[in-house]
C-alpha cells in the first residue's frame, strides 16, 4: 500500500534503523522508544491490525512474535521482555499496519498502561 508508513519502510522508501529482516518480517527501532529495547516487528504483508487478520494470517502473526523472541535473545534480554499488539485507536494503535512491539531492557510493571 502506497499510503502505509510501514509498507513504505519495508519497501525501503523511508530510512529506519533496521534490526532484523527475513522473508516474511521486518524489524526496526521505534522512533519513540518506551524502553531501552523498543523494536517494532511488522509483517511484510499489509494487514491493518489483529482484528482484520484472518486464519490465513495466523502463521505471519506467529512469525512476528518468533522474530521478536530472536531479537530478544540477540540483545540478552531473555530474563524479561514484553511483546505487545495494540489493536485499534482506543488501544493506542496509530499506524494501521499490524506490528508487534518488543519492549525490554528494564523492569516492566504490571498492569501495563
Amino acid at each position: 500500500m502506497n499510503d502505509c508508513l510501514f509498507c513504505r519502510i519495508v519497501a525501503g522508501e523511508i530510512p529506519v534503523k533496521k534490526v532484523y529482516e527475513d522473508e516474511h518480517t521486518f524489524a526496526f527501532e521505534d522512533v519513540n522508544p518506551q524502553a531501552p529495547t523498543h523494536v517494532l516487528v511488522v509483517p511484510k504483508k499489509h494487514i491493518i491490525g489483529l482484528k482484520e487478520a484472518s486464519a490465513e494470517d495466523a502463521d505471519i502473526v506467529g512469525l512476528c512474535h518468533l522474530a521478536a523472541a530472536q531479537i530478544a535473545r540477540q540483545r540478552g534480554i531473555e530474563n524479561g521482555y514484553r511483546t505487545v499488539l495494540n489493536v485499534g485507536p482506543g488501544a493506542g494503535q496509530s499506524v494501521f499496519h499490524l506490528h508487534v512491539h518488543l519492549l525490554g531492557g528494564r523492569d516492566l510493571k504490571w498492569p501495563p498502561g
